[in-house]
């Protein structure tokens, strides 16, 4: 780790404000680039504006296509709002839950995994001990920073970050850092 922050520099400062804006963004971002994202992002802003979970709701899943959302993230985005709705998550309550309940309590909404939970936990909750082993990005930093063969898969980039407790989630910020700045 001394390498990877000596190399990459200074880490940004990286937090997001709770809530459906920030949980929704971290679903509709998956597997796209930033400017992808970014540009979505705010198509999706102007047509519910405010984010909310019943804006959203009034956006036809057709609407969503046409802003850039996937067929499947455009489901997974309802789920989200119709979860929130109905009362079936309160993400006014995940700050007093230990983390695998957050986890628990996230990922029973369909379209939400471990990855968006844990990153979600790290970001918006500012929880210290968090490795989103499933990062494709962390598992590339790990293996150039380590001099690995091949790249570890989530369940050993797990167990290479036990090292790292309780600060995974600095841990994983220098990763994601170095993946950034650090050329192959």
């Amino acid at each position: 780790m001394a390498r990877a922050i000596e190399a990459a520099g200074r880490l940004p400062a990286r937090s997001r404000d709770p809530g459906f804006p920030t949980l929704l963004n971290i679903i509709m971002a998956q597997q796209l680039s930033t400017a992808s994202a970014g540009a979505i992002w705010g198509r999706l802003e102007a047509a519910a504006d405010p984010m909310t979970p019943s804006a959203l709701l009034k956006i036809h899943p057709r609407r969503l296509r046409t802003i850039g959302l996937s067929r499947q993230k455009a489901l997974y985005a309802r789920e989200l709002a119709k979860a929130l709705e109905a009362r079936h998550l309160d993400l006014d309550a995940l700050p007093a839950m230990d983390d695998e309940a957050v986890i628990a309590a996230l990922t029973a909404v369909k379209g939400i995994g471990r990855w968006t939970a844990e990153i979600y936990l790290l970001f918006s909750l500012g929880r210290p001990d968090v490795m989103p082993a499933d990062d494709l990005a962390l598992q590339v930093a790990a293996q150039r920073i380590k001099g690995l063969d091949a790249r570890p898969k989530a369940r050993e980039l797990r167990a290479m970050a036990e090292a790292w407790h309780p600060w995974r989630s600095v841990a994983a910020r220098v990763l994601w850092h170095y993946y950034k700045i650090v050329p192959i």
